[in-house]
């Protein structure tokens, strides 16, 4: 289960798209046909459906795929996971980094599954909350380990491009189950997601 091959384009979807964004440059007041944007439609039919990949994808089966029987039972952490998004208000990107954390229960998944599951739910039109919660639930649910813990902190092109045009501001969110509702294994997360240990 990994990503599809995206220079393999749904040759219909691809010109359907083409039509309407030639229509929204033209709307705007932009010639379509200038030289800068004569391709610009079908660049852009393309890259929206490369952002839009993760309805395609089964997170469920890409964390099964590599889940492994194994008797540790401490907190696993992967930080820092890059995540690009499309803010589903405005559709535009919002980006930033997740934390996650779980505490095995009999089973460990293969670690790069981790942020895979992170862009099966980013490449979606997605609000930050709602994005939090996918990847915790998806996690629990098919892994069932003692608990998960979820941090998402991400930059808004809606807020800072326009509307309020605020440029250094950050929205975190956070998700807890099992084991990490406990606030001593909880602050442990936390600690660690927020060290350098090199």
């Amino acid at each position: 289960m990994g990503y599809r091959n995206f220079e393999d384009y749904n040759e219909k979807i691809t010109k359907e798209i083409k039509k309407r964004y030639s229509k929204i440059i033209e709307e705007v007041g932009e010639d379509v046909t200038r030289e800068g944007l004569v391709k610009t439609p079908e660049r852009a039919s393309k890259a929206m459906q490369f952002l839009t990949q993760g309805y395609d994808l089964n997170a469920e089966e890409i964390l099964k795929s590599a889940m492994f029987k194994e008797d540790y039972n401490n907190m696993v952490i992967v930080k820092d996971i890059e995540l690009y998004s499309l803010c589903e208000h405005h559709m535009l990107p919002f980006f930033g980094k997740a934390h996650i954390a779980y505490i095995p229960n009999g089973h460990i998944v293969g670690l790069s599954k981790l942020p895979r599951i992170v862009d099966v739910y980013s490449r979606r039109l997605q609000v930050q909350e709602r994005l939090t919660d996918q990847i915790l639930k998806c996690i629990d649910e098919t892994l069932q380990p003692q608990g998960v813990a979820v941090v998402i902190e991400a930059s808004h092109m809606c807020m800072m491009m326009r509307g309020v045009q605020k440029q250094n501001s950050v929205t975190t969110t956070s998700g807890f189950t099992g084991a990490f509702k406990n606030q001593e294994t909880r602050n442990e997360f936390l600690k660690l997601i927020t060290s350098d240990l090199s």
